[in-house]
């Protein structure tokens, strides 16, 4: 094919004609200039809106989950109502369910502060359609380390994971999400130890 180019449509040397030009023709030119800043404007349009309504917390959640991700596991501590529940702590596992375990009440909204001592993470539920990038450095009260979601109203356990290449063990960077209806979720909160 590079051949047959090269052989039938090369330059005649008798023919000195330019091929038809589209310089200075002025509604070809406007038009590709005009369709890629309508195409960014819509993009920009949808993206600042949708990142509004995704990054807003609510002065008030139902539960706050401070999550500290470190290589190569999670520490969860959870607070309701002012009370600090004593962190979940785990390690590197090959399956989630032998991993930390957040129970959460179903259909509640709760807001994750999220932070890393070492690199950069990853928090990841896929059942919860979010997920969030841990930084390291990013100082508490940033808006960049929170989020918020209102779990789902399915009881059950969920699969949770670093998203985020970490390091040698990233894989084995798995916890689990467990769901449950709020009056097991009030003797969860009866049984568990409090840090305050």
């Amino acid at each position: 094919m590079i051949l047959w180019a090269c052989i039938f449509h090369r330059k005649r040397k008798k023919s000195a004609e330019l091929p038809p030009q589209v310089r200075y023709n002025l509604p070809i030119e406007i038009f590709y200039t005009l369709v890629p800043l309508v195409m960014v404007s819509v993009f920009f349009f949808y993206t600042a809106r949708d990142s509004n309504t995704l990054e807003k917390v609510s002065a008030t959640p139902d539960v706050k989950v401070k999550v500290e991700a470190f290589q190569w596991s999670w520490r969860f501590t959870t607070e309701v109502g002012g009370k600090k529940l004593t962190p979940v702590v785990g390690q590197p596992v090959s399956d989630y369910r032998q991993g930390p375990q957040l129970v959460l009440p179903v259909g509640k909204t709760v807001q994750f502060d999220l932070s890393s001592p070492d690199v950069i993470h990853s928090f990841w539920v896929p059942a919860f359609r979010f997920k969030r990038d841990v930084i390291p450095g990013i100082k508490e009260g940033n808006p960049g380390r929170t989020f918020e979601v209102k779990t789902l109203n399915e009881p059950g356990v969920y699969a949770g994971r670093c998203a985020e290449l970490c390091g040698v063990d990233h894989s084995r960077m798995l916890f689990s999400v467990k769901l449950v209806a709020q009056d097991e979720y009030d003797k969860y909160l009866a049984q568990a130890g409090s840090t305050q």
